[in-house]
């Protein structure tokens, strides 16, 4: 009988642990697309302020830069010589994407003299 009443005590640790395992893989799964978030920003506004030095369209650079999954989550700001891009990364939790967003700016240096 011992061995029966183990077995049912492991079932039960296996189906409280079940909600903190998945609780944990959110959260990792989060960290790791902000990450991802973070990067995609950053090189997205080095692609623009790249743009900017050689006279093109920096927003059309900076969006061309992104993976296109995360185009439609990004938004692009260029003023005077800075690009600016924030990403809001793909989370499952939804109401972290907001308070997650990665912003990244680049600056293409001094207006180049005539």
């Amino acid at each position: 009988m011992r061995g029966r009443s183990e077995r049912g005590q492991a079932s039960v640790e296996l189906v409280a642990l079940l909600p903190l395992t998945l609780l944990l893989a959110l959260g990792v799964a989060t960290v790791l697309a902000a990450r991802s978030a973070a990067d995609q920003a950053g090189a997205a506004a080095q692609a623009g302020a790249m743009a900017l030095i050689q006279d093109a369209d920096a927003s059309a650079a900076a969006r061309a830069a992104l993976p296109a999954a995360a185009r439609r989550r990004a938004t692009i700001r260029v003023r005077d010589r800075e690009v600016t891009v924030i990403v809001r990364p793909s989370t499952p939790i939804a109401f972290l994407r907001g308070g997650l967003a990665a912003t990244s700016s680049a600056h293409a240096g001094p207006e180049p003299m005539p």
